[in-house]
């Protein structure tokens, strides 16, 4: 595993347990850290997230996490002991939000599928036994 991605599993991991022990903020939603992305250089970390709820909810964490910042980078500095720690920018993983969506597409043609087989069953062959 390269570098960049060592860090960013790390950050990953460390901002997972601030946001859920130490961040106080009530904006913050149920939150869920599900990657990060680290530059080569070491100088800035995406942070990719999803949150529970309503795209209301999906603001409210995206403000709060926004304040929670400059902490957050203070708190990885010292948990990793970086000389120079990554900036630090969140932004919603819509990843899951379509991976969702191909599953409902999947699930919607199997039982489209399973009606169409219904309406129009297979003929079936007769026995070779009825010959004898």
């Amino acid at each position: 595993m390269s570098r960049t991605a060592r860090l960013g599993e790390q950050i990953r991991q460390d901002l997972g347990h601030l946001l859920a022990r130490e961040v106080h903020d009530p904006g913050i939603g149920f939150i869920t850290i599900t990657r990060v992305r680290v530059t080569e250089d070491l100088l800035q970390a995406r942070v990719l997230y999803t949150v529970l709820g309503d795209a209301s909810a999906a603001q409210k964490t995206a403000r709060a996490l926004d304040r929670a910042v400059p902490f957050l980078r203070r708190a990885i500095g010292q948990r990793l002991r970086l000389r120079r720690v990554p900036e630090l920018t969140f932004a919603v993983d819509e990843s899951i939000g379509h991976q969702a969506r191909v599953e409902e597409l999947l699930e919607q043609i199997k039982r489209e599928e399973a009606a169409r087989a219904a309406d129009h069953p297979e003929p079936t062959l007769p026995d070779d036994d009825s010959h004898a």
